[in-house]
């Protein structure tokens, strides 16, 4: 079974693919969107998850995800079809950082998608490109919340403690006017549901040729977590503006 397959089962249970539960995603977007009538941009969008919920939420949003998964944009396009938004959604399939637009965004989105950029700071200058004067961007990517092993570093990413990001993204002229860092019951339930979802898949469909595979690498990442980086890594989400545009 390819990555995306199995992603797609894992986070059948939690369609946010980030360690944040609802009522935070529903927070962040009314700090992101203060008018309501904004045009959005979500470079790394997925299934559009946080799209969908801006657009649903805000009737006169307009918005614009990017990501090079085919299967990941028509999942986004369905789903806007079925909740009646798609006629205020672009989707584009290409890589994030070739996306271009003629008109810039008031608040562009990039949450777990950092690695497609090469880090935290680098999606920052690519979020700036697209932003309008008086934007806003709303990121989400790793902290450590204790001192790493070595094997957490090579499994997640070499990330910093809180106080260190914020330091890094303010020294990059950026000042935050919100932020959330993920509870320990938010980080628990996204490992809870992926590696059981994946269980779950694996134990419902004995027959198919990928159960077994499935099943390993369900307990494999499970433990990985447990053992590995589980009261270590965190979560954080920034809402920011230009310190001087």
């Amino acid at each position: 079974m390819n990555r995306e397959q199995m992603s797609r089962i894992a986070h059948a249970g939690h369609p946010i693919k980030s360690p944040i539960d609802d009522d935070s995603v529903r927070r962040l977007l009314e700090h992101g969107l203060p008018r309501g009538d904004e045009r959005v941009l979500d470079l790394g969008c997925g299934g559009g998850e946080w799209l969908l919920r801006a657009l649903t939420t805000h009737p006169k949003v307009h918005a614009a995800g990017v990501d090079i998964s085919e299967e990941a944009l028509e999942q986004a396009r369905q789903e806007a079809d079925r909740l009646g938004v798609r006629d205020r959604l672009e989707l584009h399939q290409l890589a994030a950082d070739s996306f271009s637009s003629p008109e810039p965004f008031d608040l562009v989105l990039s949450v777990g998608a950092a690695h497609a950029f090469g880090g935290l700071l680098p999606t920052l200058e690519a979020a700036r490109k697209h932003l309008a004067p008086g934007g806003r961007v709303l990121i989400g990517d790793g902290i450590w919340e204790r001192p790493p092993t070595p094997e957490a570093v090579e499994m997640l990413g070499d990330f910093a403690d809180l106080a260190t990001t914020v330091e890094q993204v303010v020294a990059a002229g950026w000042t935050p006017v919100h932020g959330h860092a993920s509870t320990r019951q938010e980080l628990d339930d996204y490992e809870w549901a992926n590696w059981g979802s994946l269980a779950a898949w694996a134990l419902d469909h004995p027959a198919d040729p990928d159960s077994s595979e499935v099943l390993e690498n369900a307990a494999l990442r499970r433990t990985e977590w447990l053992r590995g980086y589980r009261g270590t890594f965190g979560f954080l989400c920034l809402i920011l503006r230009r310190t001087a545009d």
